[in-house]
């Protein structure tokens, strides 16, 4: 994959339910980790994939899946 791009993906707050956009690296075919909501502050658990096509897959939870 050819390194360094950004697309922005929206997404939804698991806990608030407000619209975010996530700036998602698409130089890295598997992403997860922890960002807080622009919104509500809490934390979130984001999950990426990117296929060699490069489409992109983005899912949001509570940290902890309460």
């Amino acid at each position: 994959m050819s390194g360094g791009a950004l697309e922005w993906v929206s997404v939804y707050c698991p806990y608030c339910g407000e619209p975010l956009d996530l700036a998602i690296d698409t130089s890295l075919d598997v992403q997860h980790y922890i960002e807080d909501c622009q919104v509500c502050c809490r934390p979130m658990v984001v999950r990426v994939a990117v296929s060699e096509e490069g489409e992109i897959e983005v899912g949001v939870d509570r940290e902890g899946g309460d």
